[in-house]
């Protein structure tokens, strides 16, 4: 089944594009008028209408937002590059197919239908009250307004219907369906021989030009990486903690003004006897069992050391009558009210009845007491000093970071300056444009790396702006030595040259021999080459993905035939493709392929709409979106 999704890559990243349609036009469709700039360059035309650089960057940017809020740990990096930028213009693309053809086929959705849809779509169930209607705390805490909200629900309801009645209705005859099954379920018997790049090594003999010519065709693989010395500076709540002097004084004020929190809550342990008789019984029945109860309390006080076995033979309450009426410790807030405070105005021993509850009629045996106690000042005031600094300092990085930034950058020829104010540590590293293996703290911040290697850093020699690397925490940085990314000379590389064009002569000279190999064989394919093992997109049998690609793809009408597998640096593999297993009549794989055949087959149906509605769209890419770096330059 992997073989077949790793077929269909580019269906299934349609599928994708239409399962997350939805949140980015929630959180990212513009106004199609805005950004629009004649300044801007023009990347893409749906419908006669323009899509600006402009357009594209901020709806790029706002995606890369949404998915590092999502995960934060990504590299950034990683969500700018080239393909990257082009699934953004394909999306944006996309919103301008759909919403022409919502308008121009008149695919509205009425207030009554808005509604409906959004009670009971679980996609915005955190977005609604138990009684259906708008949280308009949680849009707020959005930035939208239950106007906004509803116009960006009403659209996305617009530009999904465009393509959901496509792939909702979508039908494929029995005879497509279970051709298609066949397909990816068939399974071939094939025998192979595989001609490994290693094997050659010994006998390929690489000469001066061939490693010279390697190394002039390869140059970035020889090059050291760009490299700074940078020094920083970090202002955070560690470094104002330290800033804070706190003396006994305000600590024991601390201390006393949040006493309760020092304070261990007081728990205690008691024993009971019920004696049933419910609020709703006749009074004559309450009273007899009032003074079975007070017989009982009697016996207890004559001898209060057999208080569980009178329990055990007496109480009738099953859950603690055998364990001697035990209910161990429990705080306040724990048991019904009468039978607390009686409770919590007694003595260690002593034995109380009998308490009326809604249950009936208590005898009570106090067994523990723990707790209540204060710990003392100097068994806290570790824990006084961090929270009181953690608070002042909390307090006062905002003023600080103000200062900090306005100084970084008003002063931007030097850090001297802001470490002095805010008595900060000028701190000095090595670093690259990416972070160093097990960095830690700022310098593992992409975000502060990509502004120290900026043209404004990296070419004037100025601080980065104040650059948030954590919460509450603000570093800027300056280069004060740089280096470019050097060619080493071959001289230095030419041992690790050598092997890459040993190994690329290997896998040539295995291919070139697995060619002929090939060719030998078509005389009689039908005479396997070594053991024949049966494979199928569903069950690999250890072979290699070239080899089950050219396997399954192969011409079986005139009988078996010999096939090439060309398997990159590890070498090549000689295919024999001898026949068609038969499944059986029965075979359990069937019914299971069967919703995934379906899926496909509708996914191609409405990915070959979206196809139909961009040609009647008269869509196209006029260039590329660039990359942010090369935006730069």
């Amino acid at each position: 089944m992997f073989d077949f999704v790793r077929s269909h890559t580019r269906l299934l990243q349609f599928l994708l594009v239409l399962l997350i349609f939805p949140s980015f036009v929630f959180f990212g469709v513009q106004g199609y008028s805005s950004f629009v700039d004649g300044s801007n360059k023009t990347l893409a035309e749906v419908d006669g209408v323009a899509i600006k650089s402009g357009e594209f960057d901020a709806t790029h940017k706002q995606q890369v937002e949404r998915m590092t809020q999502q995960m934060p740990g990504v590299d950034v990096k990683l969500l700018d590059t080239p393909q990257m930028r082009q699934r953004s213009l394909d999306g944006l693309v996309q919103q301008r197919v759909l919403a022409a053809a919502s308008a121009k086929d008149h695919l509205l959705v009425s207030d009554a239908r808005l509604k409906r849809l959004f009670v009971n779509d679980p996609q915005y169930a955190q977005l609604r009250h138990p009684d259906g209607s708008v949280n308009a705390e949680m849009l707020a805490a959005q930035g939208m307004s239950s106007e906004v909200f509803a116009e960006r629900l009403r659209q996305d309801y617009m530009l999904r219907q465009v393509l959901g009645g496509v792939g909702d209705s979508s039908f494929a005859p029995a005879a497509v369906s279970a051709a298609a099954v066949s397909a990816l379920l068939e399974r071939r018997e094939i025998a192979v021989q595989r001609l490994d790049a290693k094997d050659y090594l010994a006998k390929v003999q690489p000469s001066d030009a061939d490693i010279e010519a390697w190394y002039k065709a390869h140059p970035a693989l020889y090059k050291t990486p760009e490299s700074a010395q940078i020094e920083y500076v970090v202002l955070d709540l560690d470094t104002l903690k330290k800033q804070i002097a706190l003396g006994d004084e305000d600590l024991k004020k601390y201390y006393e003004e949040n006493a309760s929190r020092y304070t261990a809550a007081e728990e205690r342990r008691a024993s009971h006897i019920l004696i049933n008789a419910p609020k709703e019984a006749p009074a004559a029945e309450r009273e007899k069992a009032k003074a079975k109860a007070q017989a009982l309390l009697d016996q207890a006080r004559k001898n209060p050391a057999g208080f569980a076995d009178l329990a055990k033979k007496n109480s009738e309450d099953p859950g603690s009558a055998v364990q001697g009426g035990d209910l161990d410790f429990f705080g306040k807030g724990a048991m019904t009210k009468p039978f607390e405070d009686a409770v919590f105005a007694m003595k260690e021993g002593e034995i109380v009845g009998p308490i009326e509850t809604e249950f009936g009629y208590h005898l009570i045996k106090l067994t523990g007491v723990r707790g209540g106690s204060k710990k003392p000042f100097e068994a806290v005031r570790a824990e006084i000093v961090e929270e009181v600094g953690r608070q002042m300092a909390q307090k006062k990085f905002a003023e600080a970071a103000e200062q900090f930034g306005n100084m970084v950058y008003e002063q931007s020829d030097s850090l001297q300056p802001v470490v002095d104010k805010l008595r900060l540590t000028l701190a000095t590293a090595a670093v690259g444009r990416e972070p160093a293996p097990g960095a830690s703290g700022p310098l593992a911040s992409p975000k502060l790396l990509a502004a120290v290697f900026g043209n404004e850093v990296l070419n004037n020699k100025r601080n980065t702006e104040a650059i948030e690397t954590a919460a509450n925490q603000l570093v800027s940085a300056r280069i004060v030595k740089h280096q470019p990314e050097v060619l080493l000379p071959l001289e230095a590389v030419k041992d690790r040259v050598l092997q890459r064009v040993r190994a690329e002569q290997a896998a040539a000279a295995a291919r070139k021999d697995g060619q002929a190999r090939v060719e030998s064989l078509k005389a009689k394919p039908g005479d396997p080459v070594g053991p024949t093992v049966a494979v199928s997109r569903t069950q690999a049998a250890g072979q290699a993905r070239q080899v089950l690609e050219v396997a399954l793809r192969a011409d079986l009408g005139k009988g078996p035939t010999v096939v090439g597998a060309d398997l990159g640096e590890q070498g090549y593999a000689v295919v024999q493709v001898l026949k068609v297993v038969d499944r059986g009549a029965n075979d359990p794989d069937v019914p299971r392929a069967q919703p995934f055949v379906a899926q496909a087959l509708a996914e191609a149906e409405t990915l070959a709409y979206y196809e139909a509605l961009k040609r009647r769209f008269k869509t196209r890419i006029v260039e590329a979106p660039a990359s942010a770096a090369s935006a730069v330059k």
